[in-house]
């Protein structure tokens, strides 16, 4: 019997740290794919498989090491002892594993179904491994709320529910940030982007976040790597420009079909969903029982893992439990 205590055999660990309840771990390259990086969090109760594993799929920047405070705060208020986590960066975009993977410069690369095939070839391997009685549920914040949604619609038996928190699954273009940002992603701008940016190896750490006062000093360690990684920022926004050409009209046909699956966490203001929140929730308009929404907190903001984490990790796991999952 596959067990949750442990790490998974289809992840190489990385740099073991006893002092994080996570293990820091390599999705290798299969499928003509390169490697990803990921953090398991395993079962609290050893020798048992998981009942329930959550996937996480993060939003653009794609690093993960951004949401671990989170995903921890989830685990920290496990009962069950069978919940399992996982979550995987976008391929390019965490400088973690950027010295271990090949070198993948054209931009198809980190398009946006390149980062979908990312997502189903990781939840096909936890479906594989832990089987038919280890449910999955998937939760995606900003974009990684559209490949979630894409998962959904791939592997609809396979999936037992979906959180998007912050989703940008329509329109993206055409939200404030979209307008006033999608020229930077187009061509050339990625690749000048990357370039300067290593003038940041100069800048001390401290000073660095003073630049960025509201980011507690570990996120802020977080952001100063992926910013000093060119690769990492060619990445993250040539996806981004792929986000601006294909998140279009809102999938609605797979929201209503799977409506009794899904749950959706909006801020009150924000600036890269805006008017897709009512196009969203108009497709429930009829029966708005039959979909879960919670409308958060004015203080927080779409990038809630730099200082809202306990929050959101309140909320999802007490869908965890309205769910039924522990």
């Amino acid at each position: 019997m596959p067990t949750g205590d442990s790490l998974p055999p289809f992840l190489e660990s990385l740099a073991p740290d006893s002092s994080v309840p996570y293990t820091n771990a390599l999705f290798p390259a299969t499928e003509g794919i390169p490697p990803v990086h990921v953090h398991w969090w395993p079962c609290k109760k050893v020798g048992v498989s998981p009942s329930i594993i959550l996937l996480f799929i993060p939003g653009n920047p794609g690093v993960i090491d951004f949401y671990h405070p989170f995903l921890t705060a989830i685990r920290n208020q496990d009962r069950s002892g069978t919940l399992a986590i996982l979550s995987h960066s976008h391929i390019g975009h965490d400088p973690t594993v950027e010295d271990l993977a090949p070198a993948h410069h054209a931009s198809s690369n980190y398009a946006l179904p390149f980062q979908i095939r990312n997502s189903l070839r990781i939840f096909d391997a936890l479906s594989t491994y832990f089987g038919v009685n280890t449910r999955t549920v998937i939760a995606g914040h900003s974009v990684g709320s559209w490949v979630a949604l894409q998962v959904l619609k791939l592997r609809s038996t396979a999936v037992s529910g979906v959180f998007f928190l912050f989703p940008t699954i329509t329109n993206i273009a055409r939200t404030p940030n979209g307008r006033l940002l999608s020229r930077l992603f187009r061509p050339p701008f990625p690749r000048i982007a990357s370039q300067v940016a290593r003038a940041l190896r100069l800048m001390p750490l401290t000073v660095f976040c003073r630049l960025f006062p509201q980011y507690p000093i570990p996120q802020a360690r977080v952001l100063l790597s992926f910013l000093l990684s060119p690769s990492s920022i060619f990445a993250a926004m040539t996806m981004a420009n792929d986000e601006m050409i294909s998140i279009r009209e809102l999938d609605v046909a797979t929201l209503d079909t799977y409506r009794h699956q899904i749950w959706f966490y909006f801020a009150e203001k924000d600036d890269w969903v805006d008017q897709g929140r009512e196009t969203i929730l108009q497709v429930f308009r009829a029966d708005p029982d039959t979909v879960k929404v919670v409308h958060g907190h004015c203080d927080i903001p779409h990038a809630f893992c730099i200082n809202h984490s306990e929050e959101l990790a309140a909320e999802c796991y007490e869908w965890l439990i309205s769910g039924g999952f522990v």
